[in-house]
């Protein structure tokens, strides 16, 4: 019995039917490129939204209804009293170090400092 679903071409053959060939490459293609999008994705981030990491803890400063900085200060027994004098160590340890370029510090007026008294 003769298949009827193929045709014959200009010499006489029949032609091939590529349809269900064509179809397979179709839907591999489609395949490979949702593929390479959700890994394109993943890689660079595109989803990490939808899957939020649990390690760490919350940070308050962030948050939404933060209040803006500045607005909050510290107790009273942990501000710095602006009226102290410094000791000798702490004026030792705010000067630079030896062999230190000082850059545009050297052709400005400069006061030594006087010790407490």
């Amino acid at each position: 019995m003769a298949n009827t679903g193929q045709t014959r071409g200009s010499n006489g053959r029949f032609k091939p039917n590529h349809s269900t060939r064509n179809r397979a490459i179709g839907a591999a293609s489609v395949i490979g490129l949702a593929a390479a999008a959700v890994g394109a994705a993943l890689r660079f981030g595109w989803l990490d939204r939808f899957f939020p990491s649990i390690e760490g803890h919350d940070a308050p400063d962030l948050a939404l209804d933060a209040q803006p900085a500045g607005t909050d200060r510290a107790p009273e027994a942990f501000r710095p009293d602006p009226t102290a004098i410094p000791t000798a160590a702490e004026r030792e340890s705010l000067r630079p170090p030896a062999g230190v370029d000082k850059g545009f510090t050297e052709d400005a007026r400069r006061e030594e400092l006087t010790p407490a008294e």
